[in-house]
């Protein structure tokens, strides 16, 4: 993996320069058990590692071509639609960028959380055909968040009525956090119309990442919501943006507090059906009340660093409504999967898309557990080692799989470091197009 500024190569073997010697002998990538050649990205080094018969080695060269990592300028459609895909449901969609370019499928997360125009800047609209879609029941999709027929397979066959609609063979696919999870079912059901997958936030939706959020688990690094404590302590710098979001109070409002103080005490062994007693109530303030609670309590978390504005979102009771009650939806129904690991189990249907999975170090929402778990499960891609001067080291040259770790990021994809690694997944793609490779 790179970071903003820093770029990858490939390189020959020598022997390796004896200032690095201690550090690279600590290195798994330094053993002759290494079956596959692997990208380092290294600070302020750029080192490829590879087998042969007398060991390994590794000597310093210059960069190969830097992809841009800077989000392209904000661009309006070309043109904008609904699709009707079924007798109840009918989809928003929107094509941006090059009428001409190579299509590429935008697929939001949530479940529920709907599209925003700047979705269009990960993508070079001069390269792409930029498609994106709101979900059944999510943003300007109809009607707004409903529930019936609203699964993962009846989204999968909305992915493809698209694709037929707009006279696509074959497209590539983006999708982050529940579009993670959505982008390899969708991969996984259709592989010969997907020429590449730009994954962010891996989300498996299973028990242990849903208990991990939703029961407890992230509460232990968000009681208390934004950084610092009360106002009138020492200033944290975000005292004055978080007062009020809440609570109506001067005070630092409590994340995951807010979220379990709705439900009484002796319903509290599961959050989930608890929430969605709620936000199935009959009395459509009861389904606001929850869908807020729900919503704040996710949009606090996405970030490393508090974000204001994505907080507020909670506030909008149109918005909040689709996004709690569909992920709720989806999560009270596992995902509408037939086993627990199903994803994983089938990953062997996508092993030879090129792939690039972007995580955020610090994501609280979907830890980096899933994406790892992902990792190991394409053994094409089967090393990591991390020193103290390396960002990432993971990648199968020519395997199509690439593993990219923001050590300063969390789940959100506005995130500078996360945003930057997008951007550059798809200009890789976009390399590997223009080159026929």
């Amino acid at each position: 993996m790179s970071l903003l500024g820093f770029t990858s190569s490939l390189i020959s073997f020598t022997p390796p320069p004896p200032s690095l010697t201690p550090h690279l002998s600590s290195l798994s990538c330094l053993s002759t058990r290494i079956r596959n050649p692997l990208l380092l990205s290294v600070r302020n080094l750029d080192y490829k590692c590879e087998s042969q018969a007398s060991g390994l080695y590794m000597e310093p060269v210059k960069e190969s071509v830097e992809l841009n990592r800077n989000l392209y300028a904000n661009i309006e459609p070309y043109e904008t639609g609904f699709l009707k895909v079924s007798d109840l449901h009918s989809i928003y969609y929107e094509q941006s960028g090059n009428p001409s370019g190579h299509p590429v499928v935008f697929l939001h997360g949530g479940p529920g959380g709907g599209t925003a125009p700047s979705n269009r800047r990960f993508f070079d609209p001069e390269f792409y055909r930029i498609i994106l879609f709101d979900q059944r029941g999510a943003g300007k999709s109809t009607p707004h968040a409903c529930l019936e027929e609203n699964t993962t397979w009846d989204l999968i066959a909305d992915i493809e009525k698209l694709r037929e609609h707009l006279k696509i063979p074959e497209w590539q696919v983006f999708g982050g956090s529940w579009g993670s999870t959505l982008a390899l079912a969708y991969s996984q059901s259709h592989p010969e119309k997907v020429t590449g997958l730009v994954l962010r936030g891996i989300f498996l939706l299973r028990k242990k990442e849903i208990d991990w959020f939703y029961e407890g688990g992230a509460a232990a690094i968000f009681p208390d919501g934004l950084a610092g404590g009360s106002k009138g302590q020492e200033d944290c710098g975000v005292q004055e943006k978080c007062a009020n979001i809440f609570t109506g109070t001067d005070s630092c409002h409590a994340a995951w507090e807010s979220f379990r103080d709705l439900i009484p005490e002796n319903e509290r062994g599961c959050f989930i059906d608890a929430y969605s007693k709620r936000l199935n109530s009959d009395d459509l303030e009861t389904q606001y009340a929850a869908a807020r609670a729900w919503t704040k309590w996710e949009m606090m978390t996405v970030h490393l660093l508090p974000n204001e504005e994505n907080i507020k979102r909670g506030d909008d009771d149109n918005f909040s409504l689709a996004f709690a009650r569909i992920e709720n939806h989806y999560f009270v129904n596992k995902g509408f999967f037939p086993s627990e690991s199903f994803l994983l189990e089938n990953v062997d249907k996508i092993r030879h898309i090129n792939t690039t999975i972007v995580q955020g170090r610090y994501d609280v929402c979907c830890p980096m557990m899933s994406a790892w778990d992902l990792h190991k499960a394409w053994p094409e891609a089967d090393l990591k080692a991390i020193l103290s001067v390396v960002l990432v080291i993971l990648s199968r040259v020519g395997a199509g799989f690439l593993h990219s770790v923001v050590p300063d990021a969390g789940h959100s994809a506005n995130e500078p470091g996360i945003a930057a690694e997008l951007v550059a997944a798809n200009e890789k793609l976009k390399n590997i197009i223009k080159n026929g490779l």
